[in-house]
């Protein structure tokens, strides 16, 4: 399976990330574990998480998604090796002082997060949300550290706009501390503004990867909500509300007409279109059974016409 380079790191992974979100929310353990299982067989190498995955879920407490993922590593002799592990920092965890990019936060959140997640290191730690009360140098200083210490191997950033990645790359220029390489921002075909513009063109420019979240937009992209009776079918329902409107349907109604004639599901072509994008260096999806992990490998297969990605392009603005 084809591989790319994340960024101005060491890290070369395949195009398609698997979002962890789903572990202990949406799918139990024994689930979990299959879907990784599968995950690997299917050459897929790198798995997102955070330490807030899944608090907002009655009877979390967040670090659940985590937890799940080592107890996976630990049942696997020999799966570290072939994965990159990506987790975050900074969310709120709903107790005092448990938030926040502080280094004092930072220090005692990633021991966490290794021992949940059953490991010596991090492969890509990334600050979750901005966080204005503390100054980018004290956080910068913070993962300097862990990356001296060999916790973590690359840094990376998520919800950031330009102007705010912007400044926080100056300031580890400024005080040579390490620059954050990796952004992850929401970004799909309905969710552009965010990404798309400034602060796009300021990652293709400092050769900074790009993992988005929320690549199929809750799971609207697949096609399966059309109306509001068919929110009920996922847990999600609520977040998928605000896609029902005309734009909306525009464009799952063009996703349907490339996928009928990929022969693929929208799901795929949605995936494909991310995956082709100049400045993303892999779309991160999440799967709740094996038969999706499959459809994961074939959207990499995907190669859309210039016809058909002007026509999301298009219909997407």
């Amino acid at each position: 399976m084809t591989k790319r380079l994340l960024g101005q790191t060491d890290l070369s992974i395949t195009p398609l990330v698997f979002g962890g979100n789903v572990f202990g929310w949406t799918i139990d353990e024994p689930a979990s574990f299959r879907i990784l299982d599968a995950f690997v067989d299917h050459g897929f190498d790198s798995i997102d998480t955070a330490d807030v995955y899944s608090l907002w879920a009655e009877g979390n407490q967040g670090g659940e998604s985590e937890t799940i993922i080592g107890r996976w590593l630990k049942s696997r002799p020999g799966r570290r090796e072939q994965i990159k592990l990506f987790t975050k920092v900074g969310a709120d965890l709903g107790i005092e002082g448990h938030k926040g990019l502080s280094r004092k936060w930072i220090i005692r959140a990633v021991e966490d997060s290794l021992r949940r997640l059953n490991t010596d290191y991090i492969d890509l730690y990334f600050s979750h949300w901005p966080d204005p009360a503390t100054p980018y140098e004290e956080t910068l200083e913070a993962y300097k550290t862990l990356l001296a210490e060999g916790k973590i191997r690359a840094i990376g950033a998520s919800n950031l706009d330009a102007t705010q990645l912007t400044d926080a790359l100056n300031v580890a220029a400024q005080h040579a501390l390490p620059a954050y390489q990796v952004l992850q921002p929401e970004y799909n075909l309905y969710d552009r503004n965010s990404f798309d513009g400034p602060l796009r063109d300021l990652c293709i420019k400092k050769n900074i990867g790009v993992v988005t979240y929320y690549s199929l937009a809750s799971g609207f992209l697949t096609g399966k909500y059309r109306k509001e009776s068919d929110l009920q079918q996922s847990k999600r329902g609520a977040g998928i509300s605000k896609y029902l409107n005309p734009r909306g349907f525009r464009i799952v109604g063009a996703l349907a007409e490339v996928a009928e004639a990929q022969q693929a599901t929208s799901a795929e072509v949605a995936l494909a279109w991310l995956i082709a994008r100049e400045g993303v260096t892999a779309p991160i999806a999440s799967a709740t059974s094996v038969p999706q992990v499959e459809s994961f490998a074939r959207a990499l297969q995907l190669s859309l016409t210039p016809q058909q990605l002007t026509l999301l392009d298009t219909v997407s603005q």
